[in-house]
């Protein structure tokens, strides 16, 4: 990578910006046919930010030649990503349309084939490591609303895919994917009430977790649709160290119920009131005051069944 490239790379973008937040493009089209002329690399993407930049303009710009010179440029961006040692592994954007074990879910409510691998990946403890879907740009657009609750929502949850800068070097329209999430929640519910709310809640604050940047590379990047994320449990949305606690305090937790089971003394002088059976082991613990005598718990080494005995 030259630095003369990134120079001026830099050059365009800081145009851009004043462009953009003095909401004008005019001007515009004359920098995004520079930066076409440049040759892009991913180091240059993440090192000057101009992913941002163009995608501000884009937003702000009326001039559908601005536009679509903008859109071309993201979408010439992204195919950096599925280039050997770009995040995308070796195979081509081509065979990856093609691929019958990855095929996506609309945001109609289609089947997802990958869910069980997704459940199953999950209770693993760890997302697969995100990689771009050219699939994500065929999802049916989500349609227009009027709602003021509905668009704040999809504004929040564009917003909670924007933390950070993942967004940029993925090159993912967040203003899209957030408006598709929020339709399949909507379509799930059919109305905003608290239910509703209380999902969208929970999705913004697991995109936004910082601790956990692997459930908003997979979003982003394809590999968690729309409509999956929109129905993901807690459980599934968790970070890996949580994950792997949860999996550490429940291996305990049977670790201790099978100590409870198998600690004690075993006798044959108590009869189980369930089984009928004599096998069982008792426990005495000073429940009451000194001068009382101790209680005598029993477990049932056939069926488990539980009882105290005075």
């Amino acid at each position: 990578m030259g630095k003369t490239d990134e120079d001026e790379i830099i050059r365009i973008a800081k145009k851009i910006d004043k462009m953009a937040q003095k909401k004008t493009a005019s001007g515009a089209l004359d920098l995004l046919k520079e930066l076409k002329s440049v040759t892009m690399t991913l180091e240059l993407l993440q090192s000057t930010r101009i992913g941002m930049s163009v995608n501000a303009i884009r937003k702000q710009s009326t001039d559908e030649e601005v536009t679509s010179l903008a859109k071309g440029l993201i979408k010439s961006w992204k195919k950096l990503l599925d280039e050997p040692g770009g995040g995308g592994g070796d195979k081509s954007s081509e065979e990856k349309r093609k691929e019958p074990t990855t095929p996506m879910v609309t945001s109609q409510g289609s089947p997802e084939p990958q869910e069980e691998s997704s459940s199953s990946n999950s209770s693993k403890g760890d997302f697969a490591e995100a990689t771009p879907n050219t699939l994500i740009a065929t999802f049916p657009r989500a349609p227009v609303t009027s709602d003021s609750v509905r668009l704040k929502c999809r504004e929040m949850i564009t917003n909670a895919l924007q933390t950070g800068d993942d967004h940029i070097t993925i090159g993912a329209d967040c203003d899209e994917l957030g408006a598709q999430i929020e339709e399949c929640i909507f379509t799930e519910f059919k109305n905003t009430d608290m239910k509703y709310k209380n999902r969208i809640r929970s999705r913004i604050a697991n995109l936004k977790d910082v601790k956990n940047p692997n459930l908003r590379r997979n979003v982003l990047c394809g590999n968690v649709s729309p409509e999956r994320i929109s129905k993901m449990t807690a459980e599934e949305m968790a970070s890996d160290e949580l994950k792997e606690m949860r999996k550490n305090l429940t291996k305990e937790a049977i670790r201790d119920h099978q100590m409870a089971q198998t600690g004690g003394t075993k006798t044959d002088l108590f009869t189980c009131g369930k089984c009928k059976k004599k096998c069982c082991t008792y426990t005495q613990v000073q429940t009451r005051s000194a001068d009382e005598p101790m209680t005598t718990f029993v477990f049932c080494n056939d069926c488990g069944n539980r009882w105290k005995f005075c």
